[in-house]
């Protein structure tokens, strides 16, 4: 007689005892959640893990987001016209220099380094600038600002214009920058902003002058900021 058979009471207690068995083994191998451990991360998340510091995956920065207007946009042709004048001038590369600007910038404008803030900004957008630094002294607060990725830097806009027969090229880039960028009052309290990371968008139109004087001093970038604004 096969004890299998049929749906007896010794059938069905063996087929306890196995099925038992089995889900104690699968235990044994595959462990038990105790709904504290991670979940399992979806496929090719581990291909997307940065570098391990202090036993913690760091997430890998991210690619700025580069893309060069299409040369048949007004935009493009804009930028053909500007390159008929100045030969040296490209695009792609002009936004790697807007880009190392704009952390230089915003680095120097936190710390209140008027020397390299009257190096990359026109002397109307320095005054501004100064103004806010004057403001923020006399008020005994300090800027904390830290730059962890930027995520987009776009030429959104450009313009060519004459006057006196040299030409002014300017060009408005939009940043998107992941940032820590807090205002702190004399007691340590936040006066604007937040100590947290947070995604901000500006608005930033660098300037120059084609054809006309170059500056005398060599550390002067040709690209200099004009405006700035959020976006």
């Amino acid at each position: 007689m096969n004890p299998f058979a049929g749906n007896s009471p010794v059938a069905l207690v063996l087929i306890g005892l196995v099925a038992a068995f089995l889900v104690l083994r699968l235990r044994s191998v595959l462990g038990k959640r105790t709904g504290l451990e991670r979940p399992a991360p979806p496929p090719g998340m581990l291909r997307g893990t940065g570098p391990i510091i202090e036993a913690r995956a760091e997430p890998i920065p991210a690619v700025p987001d580069r893309k060069v207007p299409d040369g048949s946009s007004p935009i493009g042709v804009t930028l053909a016209r500007i390159r008929e004048r100045e030969r040296g001038f490209d695009p792609a590369d002009f936004l790697l220099q807007a880009e190392a600007a704009f952390r230089r910038i915003v680095q120097a404008f936190a710390e209140g380094d008027r020397a390299a803030l009257r190096t990359n900004l026109t002397p109307d957008a320095y005054g501004a600038f100064e103004a806010a630094i004057i403001a923020r002294e006399e008020a005994g607060q300090t800027q904390r600002a830290e730059i962890r990725a930027i995520t987009q830097a776009q030429i959104v806009d450009a313009s060519l214009s004459q006057t006196n027969g040299t030409w002014r090229a300017v060009l408005d880039v939009r940043f998107v920058s992941d940032q820590v960028s807090v205002l702190l009052a004399k007691d340590g309290l936040p006066v604007s902003g937040a100590d947290a990371v947070t995604e901000l968008a500006d608005l930033w139109s660098f300037e120059r002058w084609i054809g006309g004087p170059r500056p005398s001093d060599a550390n002067t970038p040709p690209w200099r900021l004009a405006a700035a604004r959020s976006a």
